[in-house]
């Protein structure tokens, strides 16, 4: 039995991949703005699979919100096993039209807190030689995203992160992986505005628990990168050779905002 840190814990993938910690009977650190959402998590999952639950509210757009947060398990006494960097942030729309500070935002949380969370647990990690990272990336990661600039290029920072990260705790006993889900039933859409796209409309759309699954899986076997689904499998792998204007012409059609 180990502790599992999991941010953007209070929906979608963040709740199902606690669920499935849980399940394995890890105890848990949840993190999220929604501090009603979170103590509904857990204490359901307290009462299902009878583990501890520490529940942290932090808005991550706030810069020293990894640090506080990392002081709150210090002052727990709690060894973090697993960290899983699964909150993010995502905007639709033409750049310069967008909120500026809801830009910097997506940022802030999709880049800025992963980086500095995983910096904060990873040493004791490495000194323990165990531990697992997983980071929540996306197909997003492998083109440029029109209608969604900022956070396709935040995405593709977290693979090569992850892989970069990856090379350099080889035999160290810790692994790193980044998880690359397609479209996804979640909250996000909505909150990214992004729902009434052609990429939400197409059949295929994964379920949060399908990914969530598949991201423990990955993680669990120490895998480096994984993309979910053979349909978004076969996407990166024609992403390798079909020339890179020709794949954002095709994601501008699939987030172009309706009426747009």
């Amino acid at each position: 039995m180990g502790t599992a840190l999991i941010t953007g814990a209070s929906a979608g993938i963040g709740a199902d991949l606690a669920s499935l910690f849980a399940a394995d009977k890890h105890n848990l650190v949840i993190v999220a703005r929604r501090k009603d959402r979170l103590d509904q998590l857990a204490d359901d999952l307290k009462t299902k699979h009878g583990i501890e639950v520490l529940v942290i509210p932090a808005d991550l757009a706030d810069p020293a919100s990894p640090r506080a947060i990392f002081d709150a398990t210090q002052a727990a006494g709690i060894q973090v096993d697993f960290l899983v960097n699964n909150a993010g942030l995502g905007t639709n729309g033409k750049f310069w039209e967008l909120d500026e500070a809801r830009e910097m935002a997506q940022v802030q949380v999709n880049v800025n807190t992963l980086v500095h969370l995983t910096r904060l647990y990873l040493p004791a990690m490495i000194a323990r030689k165990s531990g697992r990272v997983l980071n929540i990336a996306s197909t997003a990661a492998f083109q440029g995203g029109p209608f969604m600039a900022t956070y396709y290029a935040t995405k593709a920072f977290v693979v090569t992160f992850t892989e970069g990260l990856a090379g350099e705790l080889h035999g160290t006993g810790v692994s790193v992986t980044a998880h690359c889900p397609g479209a996804t039933h979640t909250e996000f859409a909505a909150i990214a505005g992004n729902d009434s796209s052609r990429l939400f409309q197409r059949s295929g759309v994964a379920t949060s628990i399908e990914v969530a699954t598949d991201a423990y899986r990955a993680m669990n076997k120490g895998k480096t990168l994984r993309v979910h689904g053979v349909m978004n499998q076969f996407g990166v792998f024609s992403a390798r050779i079909t020339p890179r204007k020709v794949l954002a012409a095709v994601a501008s059609k699939l987030n172009r905002p309706p009426g747009s």
